[in-house]
């Protein structure tokens, strides 16, 4: 689109007050769909033999699976086909001669294997079994012929280990799950070494595996604090190590190297302010030759001096930051991907012996030269006295000096992660980057029970759903009203999954405090949130007891009642919208319908959009962006930001509106087109 089509769709924007976002007249509206449609091409590898190189890219409008040859990358064709669900995770058969993905139906997290190969595009279901989950337990550099897979089509909750012949498809039954294990560890002969048990306490223990039997008795086990910070990470290919990431005597999680026949232990790395994050594991030996820690930023150390001189290289070549995605078998190639923040991502061929990067393509080229904006990693710290490491995002123009505080306030977004148990991370994020087009500064903080600052941040948010964790996120915007970032009162809430929750949190318990909300697949009652989880995960049931409220209490039962912001929907005195997927096995339907309904009794309005064909959150590119357009155009009403008009954004999806189109600006339009 060119620049003057840009400006000129700033002319039919939702009239605004006189904010600093009119500052931005001269910064073009960047389009929903550079941002969210389906990238040109994403998630390069490498096969184990580096003959091929794959990616996913759009098929008939659907990312499905591409390969080439390594040598002439031009010579790509697609190999996969599927013609609704978008491939998003896929992975080399180790011979080669297969791509492996899974996927799901309508968003229902039931994830099957497939199998299709190169040479002549056949595809095989190699799960064949409806309403199950497959795990991936096992795939090794040396045993190329089969693969070990988790099953639970004999029983939902557990996974029996299975290995699956990659030539035909063969299932064969290798340790049946009748010990309510969790999860397996297997070595790179793909002989199952580890097994992995809940106990009551929220805790996990770990067992050995001999000939496929499991031992009567653990050989460690971690309680509840250790329980999101410490497990086993794998052996090296001569079975003699086992490294584990591991918090036991710590606050942060160290990298630990185990001698499996002396069980003597040696910390290989660690840190006080992060866990280790990530590690570079060589495909031959199985040793790690390198880690990340990611505080601000992540951060790589060499262990091995093999890879001392690649990361130089790489870091002084590339301008962002940089990622290994993939390594042959001969560890002679690899793909680098690139995070410049400002720019979109790159995905490089690396040849280790020349030394040479070779640009092979870049994810997003339609954001080449659009005005994307910095990010600011910041400390915040809470009434008492924890830090929360952030993620700031200014509007272009905002911030001349780039010092990351805007010349003057303008209106923000607080956007708070899922889970509660994830992070957000520096890097190039869709959501900063329109948001902060629309004129909005965009803050991620990564409050109490975050992961990746150690077990006690983690343990700080145990049963503070809507109380400690709730006050870090007003804290986070008394932070920014006094860096003078914001005014008190233009700042909206928005999250998805947990962050959608935080949305009802904070429209109910702090009516006052948020101008308004964009809740996407958050619960809004948690006694039936957790009386809804998948079967499959009843291994961590009791650790979200111990970490939320336990049901089977009274005690348990009020703190659950007294947290669920259903229950207050009464006390809701501004704007909120709504997004679910029909299909969401995790966060079940009910949760907004309810919240929803009640609403409606109460006669205060609520804008509900849900999307029959996805899960929890909008998979598809079309529906992604439908629901972005009634978001923009809502904030816009909302804090008098920039929107980009809805247009038949709405009807391209599969969006319905069961409540409140009249309440979001251009909707009641939008659907009339339908």
């Amino acid at each position: 689109m060119k620049k003057s089509v840009l400006l000129a769709a700033a002319a039919f924007l939702i009239p605004v007050a006189a904010t600093a976002a009119l500052a931005q007249s001269n910064v073009p509206l960047i389009p929903r769909e550079k941002i969210f449609g389906n990238p040109s091409k994403a998630a390069g590898r490498l096969s184990p033999d580096g003959k091929w190189l794959s990616w996913i890219a759009p098929r008939d409008g659907v990312l499905n699976v591409w390969v080439a040859p390594a040598s002439n990358p031009q010579q790509a064709r697609a190999l996969t086909s599927e013609k609704e669900r978008p491939i998003r995770s896929y992975f080399w058969s180790p011979d080669s001669r297969q791509i492996l993905f899974i996927n799901d139906k309508g968003g229902d997290e039931n994830f099957l294997l497939y199998g299709v190969d190169v040479a002549s595009g056949a595809q095989k279901t190699l799960t064949p079994f409806e309403k199950t989950r497959v795990q991936i337990v096992g795939i090794s550099t040396d045993v190329k012929d089969h693969i070990l897979v988790g099953i639970n089509n004999r029983d939902a909750r557990w996974h029996d280990v299975h290995s699956l012949d990659l030539a035909t498809g063969k299932l064969t039954p290798v340790l049946i799950n009748t010990g309510g294990y969790s999860g397996f560890l297997a070595d790179e002969q793909l002989a199952i070494r580890g097994a992995t048990k809940p106990t009551d306490d929220g805790g996990s223990e770990f067992y050995r595996v001999t000939n496929n039997v499991v031992d009567a008795q653990p050989f460690e086990k971690v309680g509840l604090e250790d329980s999101q910070t410490t497990s086993p990470a794998g052996f090296t290919t001569d079975g003699k190590t086992l490294y584990w990431i591991d918090s036991r005597g710590r606050d942060t999680a160290a990298l630990i190297a185990q001698d499996v026949a002396t069980g003597r232990k040696t910390v290989l790395a660690e840190n006080p302010r992060a866990d280790i994050g990530g590690a570079l594991q060589n495909p031959k030996t199985g040793r790690i030759e390198a880690y990340a820690v990611n505080y601000f930023r992540n951060e790589w150390t060499p262990l091995d001096p093999a890879v001392k001189g690649d990361l130089d290289f790489l870091r002084s070549r590339l301008k962002g930051e940089f990622a290994v995605a993939s390594r042959t078998d001969a560890d002679d190639k690899w793909i680098v991907a690139e995070d410049p923040v400002t720019a979109p991502s790159s995905a490089y061929l690396y040849d280790r012996k020349a030394k040479r990067l070779t640009k092979l393509y870049t994810t997003r080229p339609e954001l080449e030269g659009a005005p994307l904006a910095a990010m600011h990693p910041v400390e915040i710290r809470t009434r008492d006295g924890l830090n929360m490491v952030s993620y700031l995002t200014l509007p272009p123009g905002s911030d001349p000096d780039g010092d990351g505080r805007p010349d003057k306030a303008v209106p923000l977004v607080l956007l708070i992660h899922g889970g509660p148990w994830g992070r957000d991370a520096y890097g190039y994020n869709g959501y900063h980057q329109w948001l902060a087009n629309r004129g909005y500064a965009v803050l991620s903080p990564n409050f109490r029970a975050s992961t990746g600052f150690g077990k006690k941040f983690i343990s700080a948010g145990d049963l503070q759903w809507g109380r400690k964790m709730h006050d870090d996120l007003l804290d986070a915007v008394d932070w920014a009203v006094g860096r003078g970032v914001t005014s008190a009162d233009k700042v909206a809430i928005m999250g998805g999954s947990y962050g959608g929750y935080a949305t009802l949190a904070g429209l109910t318990f702090t009516p006052d405090k948020f101008a308004c909300g964009v809740d996407i697949v958050g619960p809004s009652n948690l006694e039936t949130l957790l009386k809804t989880i998948p079967p499959y995960w009843t291994a961590i049931r009791t650790q979200f007891y111990k970490r939320m409220g336990d049901p089977n209490t009274p005690e348990g039962q009020a703190l659950l009642k007294e947290r669920s912001p259903l229950y207050k929907a009464d006390q809701i005195r501004k704007p909120l919208l709504i997004g679910q997927g029909a299909n969401d096995p995790r966060v079940n339907v009910a949760e907004s319908e309810q919240i929803v309904n009640a609403m409606k009794a109460k006669n205060i309005p609520v804008t509900y959009v849900v999307f029959p064909d996805e899960g929890h959150g909008f998979a598809r590119p079309a529906n992604n962006i439908a629901f972005n357009a009634v978001t923009e155009n809502f904030l816009a009403k909302c804090l008098g930001g920039r929107a980009e008009p809805i247009g038949g954004a709405v009807k391209a999806s599969t969006a319905q509106v069961p409540h409140g189109a009249e309440f979001a600006p251009g909707l009641t339009d939008a659907l009339a087109s339908k």
